[in-house]
C-alpha cells in the first residue's frame, strides 16, 4: 500500500472514487450480459411452449367446440343451412390461422417429422370437413350426414392434436428446469463477482480511509503546534518581556478598540498613567539589575489587583505604566487608584533614595469619563498625564483625577476614597 500513502488527500479521494465507480461498472456489465441470458430463457420458455400449448388447445376447441357442435345441430335442424355454412368456413379458417401460427415457432429437428404428421392430419380433417361444407351447398339434405365419421374424425385429430399437446408440456417442463438450473448458475456467478468486488472496494476503502486518517490526524496535530506557536509569537510580540505585561504596542490596539466601544454603548473609560517615584535614583542606589527586579514586582502587584477581563495594564516604558479600566465609574476609579498605591508601598521594597517614602512608591494620574462621539481620544491620554503630573506636584505618593476635560483635582491617599 506504498504507492496510496504516496497520494495527497484529494488523490486518494479520487482514486477510491475510481475504484467504486469501476466496480459498479463493472457490476453492471456482467448483470446486463446474464439478465439478457435470463431473459432469452424465458423467452424460450413462454414463447416456445406455453403460446404453442395455448394454439393448439384453441385448434381442439374449435374442433369439438364448432365443428362437431355445428354438425350436430345441423343434424337435428337446429340451425339453417346458411349457418351451417358460415361456421364450417370461420371454423377451418380459425384452425389454418392458429395452425400457421403454431408452425412459425422454433421447433427443434427432433419435433418436425411429428409436427408435419400432425398438420398432414389437420390438413386431411379439414378437407373432411370442406367436403361436407360442399356436399351441403350442392344440395345434399343435412339430417343424412353420419355423426359417427364426424366423431372418429374428431376424436382422431384429437388424439394427434393431444398428443402434440403432451410434448410441448413435457418440453416447456424441461424448459422451466434448464432455465432455473441456468437461473441458480447465473446466481452464483453475479454473486460470487458482487463479493469480489465488494470486498476489493472494502480493503482498498479502509486503506484509503486509514491513509486519509493518518493524514487528518498529522495536519490536526500539525495545526494545533501552528496555532501554539502563533499564539506564542503573538503573545511575544504584545508582550513586555520583562515584566510579563502588555507592551505598548498592544495598549495602541487595546486603547483604540475600547474607546470605539465605549463611544458606542456611551459607556465609562477610564485611562491610568502611573509612574514609580524617583526611580532613577532607585536605580543608582540599587543598580540597573535591581531595577529590574522592582519593576517586576511593581508589575505583580498591578497584575494582583487588575484581574477583570476588562482591567488591562501595560508597560509603556522604563518606569513608566499605563491602566486602562471600562464600565469603571468615578469613584470606583479613584478607589482603584488608591488601592494601587497603598498596595506598591505595602510590599515595603527599600528605596533609600526616595524623598517621598523609605519604600518604593508611585505616583497615577487617572482621567474617567463616559464616552461619547465628541470624545478625543487623545485628549484621555493627555488629562491623564497631567493628572499624573499634578499628582507628583502635589508631593508624589498618591494619585490624580479628573472627569472633565477642563477641571482637575489632586488628593493625597488617604483622601480619594470617595463615599
Amino acid at each position: 500500500m506504498n504507492f496510496i500513502e504516496a497520494l495527497k488527500l484529494r488523490s486518494k479521494l479520487l482514486f477510491i472514487f475510481i475504484i467504486i465507480a469501476v466496480g459498479l461498472f463493472f457490476i453492471g456489465i456482467m448483470g446486463a450480459i446474464n439478465l439478457n441470458s435470463m431473459k432469452k430463457n424465458l423467452d424460450s420458455l413462454y414463447f416456445g411452449s406455453l403460446v404453442p400449448v395455448i394454439e393448439l388447445n384453441t385448434i381442439l376447441q374449435t374442433y369439438h367446440g364448432n365443428l362437431a357442435s355445428t354438425i350436430y345441430k345441423a343434424k337435428n335442424m337446429q340451425i339453417t343451412p346458411y349457418g351451417v355454412k358460415s361456421q364450417i368456413k370461420l371454423s377451418i379458417n380459425t384452425i389454418d390461422k392458429e395452425w400457421k401460427n403454431y408452425e412459425s415457432h422454433f421447433r427443434r429437428d427432433s419435433e418436425s417429422i411429428y409436427v408435419e404428421y400432425t398438420a398432414a392430419e389437420i390438413k386431411a380433417t379439414n378437407q373432411y370437413f370442406l367436403g361436407i361444407l360442399k356436399a351441403l351447398e350442392d344440395g345434399y339434405d343435412a339430417k343424412d350426414l353420419v355423426i359417427d365419421n364426424v366423431e372418429k374424425k374428431i376424436t382422431h385429430i384429437h388424439e394427434v392434436i393431444n398428443k402434440l399437446i403432451n410434448y410441448e408440456v413435457d418440453v416447456a417442463k424441461y424448459e422451466r428446469k434448464t432455465f432455473l438450473n441456468v437461473y441458480d448458475s447465473i446466481l452464483v456467478k453475479v454473486g460470487s463477482i458482487l463479493g469480489m468486488v465488494i470486498l476489493s472496494v472494502m480493503v482498498i476503502s479502509y486503506y484509503v480511509f486509514k491513509s486519509i486518517q493518518i493524514d487528518q490526524t498529522t495536519l490536526e496535530i500539525t495545526t494545533k503546534k501552528l496555532k501554539i506557536a502563533n499564539k506564542k509569537l503573538e503573545n511575544a510580540s504584545y508582550t513586555d518581556t520583562l515584566t510579563g505585561l502588555h507592551n505598548r504596542r498592544y495598549f495602541n490596539l487595546i486603547y483604540d478598540r475600547e474607546i470605539k466601544r465605549a463611544k458606542r454603548n456611551h459607556s465609562y473609560i477610564t485611562f491610568m498613567m502611573l509612574d514609580i517615584d524617583y526611580f532613577k535614583q532607585y536605580n543608582d542606589t540599587y543598580g540597573h539589575i535591581e531595577g529590574d527586579v522592582a519593576l517586576k514586582s511593581v508589575a505583580k502587584i498591578f497584575k494582583d489587583i487588575l484581574k477583570r477581563p476588562s482591567d488591562f495594564v501595560f508597560r509603556l516604558g522604563g518606569e513608566e505604566f499605563g491602566i486602562l479600566l471600562t464600565e469603571t465609574a468615578e469613584s470606583n476609579s479613584a478607589t482603584m487608584a488608591g488601592n494601587i498605591c497603598d498596595a506598591v508601598r505595602a510590599h515595603e521594597i527599600k528605596h533609600e533614595g526616595s524623598k517621598v517614602n523609605q519604600f518604593l512608591t508611585v505616583s497615577i494620574g487617572v482621567a474617567c469619563c463616559v464616552a461619547d462621539e465628541a470624545l478625543n481620544e487623545e485628549l484621555l491620554i493627555t488629562r491623564a498625564d497631567e493628572m499624573l503630573y499634578r499628582a507628583k506636584e502635589s508631593g508624589r505618593d498618591r494619585f490624580s483625577i479628573t472627569t472633565d476635560i477642563s477641571i482637575a483635582t489632586s488628593h493625597k491617599v488617604d483622601e480619594a476614597r470617595l463615599n
